[in-house]
């Protein structure tokens, strides 16, 4: 709103206005309105849930200190949401076709999860929403995306950054070259489905990583740190001829949006960390693994996503380890047997005795350093 306020003072020669044009100027006020959002606003948000008795439902797992965290408020993602959404309506450029489906994406998720913890809080309801709808949201937001992405002649391309390749773009219709003139067409078909699998995959391991108090929501900014570079490098002519990556137009302004969701995510922190005085619930995670998700679809960056976001993968492997594993024991020896003490896979360390804090910091840790291989492989082909 405000992009649009001082282009129109800046039309009429208005000292000063002319600094809403530049991307770093705004970015710069996005971070800061989400941080005094989310800090100032945050609190009272949580004794609005404190007061309304909106607390946590926690199941008998046999963790240490698990019960510390009964009746921690929860649906606390609401801060997170609101301090994404408000920043970048009022320092965006809401005419631009990418910050419009990272908005979609962020309230579209937050009122998936907002169901789904309402479902637990309000009717006591441990597995809240059942898991085909929260599937469902998310495959009809990846077709959103990829079918706006389809129609909209401005951004219209399959073509994608591969990692550790020298000419690192890679056109989805070549897995249907055999097709001929049809290959272009069917390459869309190709390129919907990886957008709903990486959409549905990404929200899903967000929430079975926020676990522990902090980890969701620091590995969360330190994805959308990374995240925002890319985009900023990418929508920068000048950079992406440098290090000779896919310049995309118009994806510069997604840094608006990252910074928004970087100061959210670090200002929901404040109140997240151990010991936590709330969690996000549903209402936070799921459009945490959405918005990275559809961010990296938007500058082409999705194959990087196992890198970038490796402890959400880690996290979900361990998932699907542990259950394969017990089921395939079960029909064999008629008892279920386990790879890791507890999954996800942070549990596991818990059991092993690790303080919490401890293992919320390691895993910060891992995050830098796939950050930081993440954007190293724009050199390394």
């Amino acid at each position: 709103m405000f992009y649009y306020l001082f282009e129109y003072l800046e039309s009429l020669d208005v000292p000063g206005a002319g600094m809403f044009q530049y991307i770093s100027f705004r970015s710069a006020m996005a971070i800061i309105t989400s941080l005094v959002i989310s800090l100032l606003f945050g609190k009272r948000i949580i004794l609005y849930l404190q007061k309304k008795q909106i607390g946590e439902v926690v199941r008998d797992l046999g963790l240490e200190g698990q019960y510390r965290k009964v009746g921690t408020p929860s649906m606390g993602g609401i801060i997170i949401l609101s301090s994404t959404v408000i920043p970048t309506l009022l320092f965006g450029d809401l005419g631009n076709i990418y910050v419009i489906l990272m908005l979609i994406t962020t309230i579209w998720l937050g009122f998936v999860g907002f169901i789904d913890d309402y479902i637990k809080i309000f009717r006591k309801s441990e597995e809240g929403l059942a898991g085909k709808f929260k599937i469902l949201g998310q495959i009809i937001l990846g077709l959103i995306v990829g079918i706006t992405l389809y129609l909209n002649d401005d951004v219209k391309s399959t073509i994608t950054t591969i990692p550790f390749i020298k000419n690192n773009e890679f056109d989805y219709a070549y897995l249907v070259s055999f097709l001929g003139e049809n290959s272009a067409q069917w390459g869309w078909v190709i390129f919907i489905f990886v957008t709903i699998f990486i959409v549905t995959a990404v929200s899903n391991g967000a929430n079975l990583t926020d676990g522990l108090d902090g980890l969701a929501t620091g590995t969360s900014a330190i994805i959308g740190t990374t995240l925002g570079i890319l985009a900023y490098l990418s929508g920068n002519i000048i950079y992406a001829d440098y290090l000779n990556i896919m310049y995309i137009p118009n994806t510069g302004e997604l840094v608006i949006f990252a910074s928004a969701f970087i100061g959210a995510t670090i200002g929901f922190l404040w109140y997240n960390s151990y010991p936590a005085q709330v969690f996000m619930g549903d209402t936070g995670s799921l459009p945490l693994g959405g918005i990275i998700a559809v961010f990296a679809i938007l500058i082409r960056k999705e194959l990087l996503i196992p890198i970038l976001c490796g402890i959400f993968l880690v996290e979900s492997v361990s998932v699907l380890i542990q259950v394969s594993f017990f089921k395939r024991t079960k029909r064999k020896y008629g008892k279920g047997k386990r790879v890791f003490l507890m999954t996800p896979i942070h549990h596991h360390y818990q059991k092993k005795g690790y303080p919490e804090p401890k293992i919320v910091t390691r895993f910060w840790i891992i995050a830098i350093l796939l950050a930081v291989i993440t954007i190293v492989t724009l050199k390394i082909r």
